[in-house]
Parts: structure tokens; C-alpha cells; sequence
């Protein structure tokens, strides 16, 4: 009995840190270079879990069913998106990216039609070397896993990703 009451506390811990990790919060490891130089290969962020509305530029987490991508969304349901010139533009009219990015060749997303409902367009920051939704097309919102903002390791990169 004295055994049991000693275990407690340490059953209480594991459960309370298998639930963060489940449903608030969890490590994940950037794997590849298609998001340098916001983010770096081997570079450890906090994923948040529980965030799911989804904004424009947000960095995100993605199951594609064969592993994890770590991309930017780009566009959002219901909007057309075209790549012209070295810009962005939604909707035609032209959208301002506020972070650093590689050239990006022109795109148009689909001939024009919208992102379906549901639906988010993502890309990478290392435009020439990042396999995204100009290859994959639009991701499900069912299969964004979560939002990333916050570097823990290495430490020189520890706090807020700066988008």
C-alpha cells in the first residue's frame, strides 16, 4: 500500500504530460531545408496543438500521410492565388510577404479557381528547394496538425519565430 501512495504522484505526472503533448502542446524538429532561412534543419519548435484557425503566413504542421511537412500557409479558403513577378497576389490584388523568401518562379494556383472550402495553399520559405502545394496542391484543414511560432533548440534561436 505504501508503494502505491509513493507511485501516485509519478502515475499523476506522466498523465498530465501525456495529455499536454496530446492535445496542447508538442516538440517537433524542422527536417530539411525548405523553410531556411526562417527555419533551419534540425531546429526544434513547440507546436500548438489546440490553434485552428488558420491565418495567413502562419507556420504550420502538416500529416501529409507519409511524414511531417513544416510549411507557411499562403492561401486560404476561397481565394484564388497566382505568383507573378516575384509577388503574391490573391484575390488579383497584390499581397505584401513581410518575411524573408527565396525567388519564386511564376504560379498560378489551379487555372485560377479557388482554394476549396476547407482547404489551405502552403509553401515553403526556401521557394526553389521545398516540395509544398505547388507540387502537392491545397492541404485539408484535417491534415494540419497545428501552428508553430516558438524556437526551443538550438538555445541561440529560443523564443518567437519572427514571421
Amino acid at each position: 500500500m505504501k508503494i502505491i501512495k509513493e507511485l501516485i504522484p509519478y502515475v499523476i505526472i506522466i498523465i498530465v504530460v501525456v495529455l499536454i503533448r496530446t492535445f496542447i502542446v508538442t516538440p517537433v524538429q524542422v527536417e530539411g531545408r525548405s523553410m531556411v532561412p526562417t527555419l533551419q534543419d534540425n531546429q526544434i519548435l513547440l507546436l500548438k496543438k489546440y490553434q485552428r484557425n488558420y491565418k495567413r503566413f502562419d507556420i504550420v504542421v502538416i500529416d501529409d500521410g507519409n511524414e511531417k511537412l513544416i510549411k507557411r500557409i499562403i492561401g486560404l479558403p476561397g481565394e484564388t492565388l497566382e505568383v507573378r513577378d516575384n509577388k503574391l497576389y490573391i484575390n488579383g490584388k497584390y499581397v505584401k510577404e513581410e518575411f524573408e523568401h527565396d525567388k519564386t518562379d511564376d504560379f498560378i494556383y489551379n487555372k485560377k479557381k479557388k482554394i476549396p472550402e476547407g482547404y489551405y495553399f502552403v509553401m515553403g520559405d526556401n521557394r526553389d528547394n521545398s516540395m509544398d502545394s505547388r507540387v502537392f496542391g491545397a492541404f485539408s484543414k484535417d491534415q494540419i496538425l497545428g501552428v508553430t511560432s516558438f524556437s526551443i533548440f538550438p538555445f541561440q534561436t529560443f523564443g518567437s519565430i519572427e514571421a
